[in-house]
């Protein structure tokens, strides 16, 4: 199968270079510096870095890692001003998007990708940057199953872990909620903390309680030893304002709902406040000094 790869981001990067280890792969991004960087370390004869979208011929598996399903869309339908992806897909090829998009917007390119015979699938992934290095990621993936299968082999070049999720949009909305649901982990247990802190509890101890109780969360577990604690570096791998975006998408979702959760309110509303008061570049550990300040105020 001949692959294209659109968005050659921090994830998209190794998952991209883990894939040419195995296929033939046809790959993109706007940012020409990135393009550039990755030429200078290309070993795998296998890799070739288009300087167009309009580059891409005969693609049979399109992947797409993207900021938002805004972008996904114009990227393979193309806008009044730029030509899409979709011309230079095969006949019955299959679009991977392993962007983190709202199913909402899934759903309508999947509409408008019927209409020219493609399938589309939706595979967001989970996982740091060292896992996306290991392809050792989990992906979620919702769509036709027969599709499913016949790109399987390219989906275990960068995850270790597939996990089927139902219909085309599954696999982003529980994407999303599974962001929310870690984003109120973190944000209860920064607040813990900082009460903990104001008791004087010994806080490496607290930590220990955590993990050994009811309280044990991935933030619990994973971030407040190894980066929130004295001296932490409050580098988890996750950017504060990629946080704020996938609560975006889940808060968007409520207008089909027709009801907003009180705990997602509120999570939705403190990132994007966050947001505000840090550099582009920061941590989502960067919540818990968000909320040292907003509680000093």
């Amino acid at each position: 199968m001949k692959i294209g790869f659109v968005g050659l981001g921090t994830m998209g990067q190794p998952m991209v270079k883990n894939l040419s280890k195995q296929f033939e792969v046809h790959a993109f991004d706007n940012a020409q510096k990135t393009i550039e960087d990755i030429q200078k370390n290309n070993e795998a004869n296998s890799l070739t870095l288009l300087d167009s979208i309009e580059e891409l011929k005969d693609i049979d598996v399109l992947i797409l890692m993207l900021p938002n399903g805004r972008i996904v869309r114009d990227c393979i339908l193309g806008t009044h001003s730029t030509a899409g992806a979709l011309n230079g897909l095969s006949k019955d090829a299959i679009v991977i998007d392993m962007s983190s998009s709202s199913p909402l917007d899934t759903l309508n390119l999947d509409e408008e990708l019927k209409k020219s015979g493609i399938t589309l699938l939706d595979a967001p992934v989970s996982g740091s940057v060292q896992k996306a290095i290991n392809g050792t990621l989990s992906i979620m993936v919702g769509g036709d199953a027969s599709a499913i299968e016949k790109v399987n082999p390219i989906l275990k070049t960068m995850g270790s872990v597939i996990i089927p999720t139902g219909k085309t949009g599954s696999a982003h909305g529980m994407k999303a909620l599974n962001n929310y649901v870690y984003a109120a982990g973190l944000f209860a247990v920064s607040e813990a903390l900082l009460m903990a802190k104001k008791l004087e509890l010994d806080l490496e101890k607290f930590t220990d309680i955590l993990n050994a109780s009811s309280g044990r969360n991935v933030a619990s577990e994973t971030k407040i030893k190894q980066h929130m604690l004295k001296n932490g570096d409050f580098k988890g791998g996750f950017g504060l304002h990629l946080m704020a975006k996938d609560l975006g998408i889940s808060y968007g979702l409520t207008e089909k709902l027709d009801f907003t959760p009180s705990l997602l309110n509120l999570c939705f509303h403190t990132w994007q406040e966050a947001t505000k008061n840090f550099p582009p570049d920061a941590d989502n550990l960067e919540i818990y000094h968000h909320l040292q300040n907003e509680y000093q105020a």
